[in-house]
């Protein structure tokens, strides 16, 4: 289905369309519920999260000021209801491990890539974004999939625009490093 501008469905909320909402929470859901669950890494508290947000939004539509994006908005009433829940349940999360990587050059990667498969590759990079920490991943998600600018992620998660760019850089990386080893042991076993 193809979405009119946030404002449109917002303008008919105000007017008294309560129905126009429904659309929407359709247009953010997917992307309020991936917010949440990044964060809060458990569906339940995600699903909840999402709900109570759409339902706060809702309440709230009418102080919305137009000063940025409906979407920004949004996902930073999201985030915000998601940390806070983090903080309640006091959730730990342990560092992840640094990986060695061997010494390949960057030709012999891209060398080996014409010998993996889409399907192949696909995986590598499913198994790359799980080794991410929930904080990254979000940051990915919000960056590639919910096409925020670095502005509106600064926004929405209160980090500085200076430091989103940085941990972007430091994501970007750590994604090319840990794809680099996968594909060299996929080469390595090919050969």
């Amino acid at each position: 289905m193809k979405y009119q501008d946030d404002n449109h469905y917002i303008d008919r909320v105000l007017g008294g369309d309560a129905a126009a909402y429904a659309l929407l929470v359709a247009k953010h859901k997917n992307l309020v519920f991936s917010i949440a669950l990044k964060i809060l890494n458990n569906r339940e508290d995600a699903e909840e999260v999402a709900q109570d947000c759409f339902m706060k939004v809702f309440q709230a539509l009418k102080t919305f000021e137009r000063k940025s994006k409906f979407s920004t908005w949004l996902y930073r009433i999201v985030y915000n209801a998601a940390i806070s829940k983090t903080r309640k349940k006091k959730l730990e999360q342990v560092p992840m491990d640094s990986y060695v990587i061997d010494n390949y050059t960057e030709d012999n990667i891209a060398l080996g890539m014409d010998e993996i498969d889409a399907e192949e590759q696909k995986i590598m990079m499913e198994k790359a974004l799980e080794r991410l920490t929930n904080d990254e991943n979000l940051l990915i998600t919000l960056f590639y999939k919910g096409d925020n600018s670095i502005e509106e992620i600064s926004n929405i998660t209160g980090l500085s625009m200076s430091n989103v760019k940085v941990r972007l850089h430091r994501i970007r990386k750590k994604l090319h490093d840990e794809l680099t080893m996968m594909m060299n042991k996929a080469v390595t076993h090919l050969n």
